[in-house]
C-alpha cells in the first residue's frame, strides 16, 4: 500500500501517517523517496495496539 492508500485506509492525515512512519510507529518500508506497507502487517499492528491500549485501561486486583 502506499501512504495515501493507508491513510485512507486508517482515516488519518497523510501529515501524520508520514510522521508515524519516520518514527517508526506504524511499520513500513521506505523505497527510494516513497513509503511502502503491507496491509497484512498493518492489521497485525492494529491488533497489537488495541490489545495494549485495553489492558492498559483494565483495573488491576
Amino acid at each position: 500500500m502506499t501512504i495515501e492508500e493507508l491513510a485512507i485506509y486508517l482515516k488519518i492525515a497523510k501529515s501524520t501517517l508520514y510522521k508515524l512512519a519516520q518514527e517508526g510507529k506504524v511499520p513500513g518500508k521506505k523505497v527510494g523517496k516513497h513509503w511502502r506497507f503491507n496491509r497484512q502487517a498493518i492489521d497485525d499492528w492494529i491488533s497489537v495496539s488495541s490489545g495494549k491500549a485495553r489492558s492498559n485501561n483494565e483495573p488491576t486486583p
